[in-house]
Parts: C-alpha cells; structure tokens; sequence
C-alpha cells in the first residue's frame, strides 16, 4: 500500500513564505513596514504572523555577537546505533548549550554545535557521551573562525527592492563594547526568547516607561547588539536539501575560499575548524541536481583538495529553537 506525502514547502504559501523572508532581513520589522513592503493590508501581516507563532512554525530569536559565540565552539559529529538516533538527537537538543541539532542521512549520526565553558565541554566529551551506550563515535572540531553564520542567510524570495527598504542600516563600530546595565541585560533576555516582543510588551514586563525602552533598544540596534534570526524549517521555503560540507583547502587558500562561500546566497554558515577537514560549509539546496551544480560550480574553483559532503535528513534544533512542521504540535526550545 502506497502512502501519500505531503510536500513540506507547500504548507506555507507564497505569502507566509515572503513574510518569513522579511523577518530574515529585520526580525523586528514593524506589521506597518512589513505590510507596506509587501503589498498587503496590516491586518493580513498580524494574522499571518499570529498563525506562524502560534502553530511553532516561525520564531523569531535574539543571536549573540556571532565572533563572540562561534569560535571555540565545538562542531560534534556523533555515530548513534541504529534505532538510537532519535533520543540522542533529543537529550542533545535539550541543552541550552546546544544551538544546533541535525540528524544526517542515513539514521546513524547526529551533527551539532556546542557552546560551552570547559568545564562543560569536559563533561559532555569525557562522562556524559562515552556514558551513553547509544553512542558509538564522537568526532569533535572546534571553530576557529567565522565567515558566515546563520543570520546572514536569505531565501531570496524578496525583490531587489524589497530587500533594500526591510534591510537595516549598519550598526555603529564601537572603539569598545558597549557597556550594559542590569537593564540592558534584561531587555536582551526578553528578547532573547521573542525577538518581536514589542516596546510596549517589554515595558510591561520589566516596570519601566515604554520611551525608556525605546531609547535603550535604540542603543542597542546601533552597536549591533539586536541582531535576529527567523527560525523556520528550511523545507518551508522549498530548500528540500540541507548539507554539510566539508573541505580540506590549502592553507593559502583557505580565507579566500571561506570569504568566496560565505557570499554565496545558498550558504548558511562557512567556519574554519581544526580536525582534518579545515573548512566546513552548510547549504541549503532546492533539490539534488542544484546540490551538484553548487559541487561542480562553486566548490571546485576553491581549489579543495579533498570534499565530504553530508545530507542533513532532518534539522531538529536550529539557533536555539526547537523546529516544527505544521501539525506537528509546539516543542519546547530546550
């Protein structure tokens, strides 16, 4: 007997999926400006939106300074008996300080990011791993640098236009970090779980005056320190194929190679790492035969010696949230 499937990227449709493509540009994006850029009325925006929240599909997350998160991150690679995958996948996506979560094609290994102090990347390595029978190999590269990470992908739904009027103006670059007060520490936790929480909302929340709130988020857009992420399933937005790659590059080659990927709009995150691969790519793809033009067309001018590519089958937790299908029900965040 034949069971019928449902094509993921046709749950959303052309408008859900430009809305989601807004929200990766400017997370905080007004309805106002989103309903303006888009063609539509206000209240469409705050009906599609209200849906895309409530149903778990669409969260909208602060992110931390990207340098100050990714390098010295740890990229795991965790070989899983056959039938364990799934509650490994689990335990690791219940961690805070676990962001990323995949489970690669073939059922047999979990790909994830971990950052944490010492002390906690002692504990994950050395006790809690090698204390799970399930686990049967744990491959371990740390990042060294950062070319491009999650934030900085679009799917490219959005004109030219479009784009240009949702972009932000570049944030200010400060001599030094900017200094932050129990305040400031507050309104980025608030926002850290709902990027969109409104001036009025976090005002109410935390008991002080709304032009308060307003002046410090201000303050806090221009020395970059809102930057959001717009967490959807890819397969959403019609990438059906998500993969690692992984390049070993010549060493005098190796920045040109990450900065060359990095600009490239399929690419969701390039890092430099240690281990025997010292370049690491995640893509996102329509399908196969764009998989193999971007092997042939983008990588093989970089020069790489040796390639791996890994299919990601599904991604489970991506820039802190937990992904969910419509119909699927509401995870937690972990």
């Amino acid at each position: 007997m034949q069971t019928e499937t449902t094509d993921p990227a046709t749950l959303l449709d052309n408008l859900d999926r430009r809305l989601v493509c807004a929200l990766q540009l400017d997370g905080r994006a007004e309805p106002g400006l989103l309903a303006q850029v888009l063609g539509v009325s206000v209240r469409t925006v705050t009906r599609r939106l209200a849906r895309l929240r409530e149903t778990g599909v669409l969260r909208v997350v602060l992110l931390p300074p990207a340098v100050d998160e990714a390098v010295g991150a740890l990229l795991l690679r965790v070989r899983v008996l056959r039938g364990r995958v799934t509650a490994v996948a689990d335990a690791l996506a219940a961690r805070a300080d676990v962001p990323f979560v995949d489970l690669m094609l073939g059922g047999q290994e979990i790909s994830a990011v971990v950052v944490t102090d010492q002390a906690g990347r002692d504990r994950l390595l050395y006790r809690q791993l090698p204390g799970t029978d399930a686990v049967t190999e744990t491959t371990v590269h740390a990042v060294l640098h950062l070319f491009a990470d999650a934030a900085q992908w679009q799917a490219g739904l959005l004109t030219e236009a479009q784009v240009a009027a949702l972009t932000p103006g570049q944030p200010e670059q400060p001599d030094r970090p900017l200094p932050l007060d129990q305040l400031d520490g507050s309104l980025l936790a608030e926002l850290g779980e709902d990027a969109r929480r409104s001036a009025a909302a976090l005002a109410q929340a935390l008991g002080v005056p709304e032009s308060t709130v307003r002046r410090r988020l201000r303050r806090l857009a221009a020395a970059g320190l809102l930057r959001t992420h717009a967490t959807v399933d890819p397969r959403l937005l019609g990438m059906t194929v998500d993969a690692n790659l992984w390049l070993s590059v010549p060493p005098g080659r190796l920045a040109e190679a990450g900065r060359a990927l990095a600009a490239h709009p399929q690419v969701h995150g390039v890092l430099a790492t240690s281990g025997p691969h010292n370049l690491m790519a995640a893509v996102f793809c329509p399908d196969y035969d764009a998989l193999y033009r971007f092997t042939t067309e983008v990588l093989a001018p970089l020069g790489a010696d040796r390639v791996e590519t890994a299919i990601v089958a599904r991604a489970v937790k991506r820039a802190g949230v937990r992904l969910t299908l419509p119909g699927e029900g509401r995870r937690g965040s972990g």
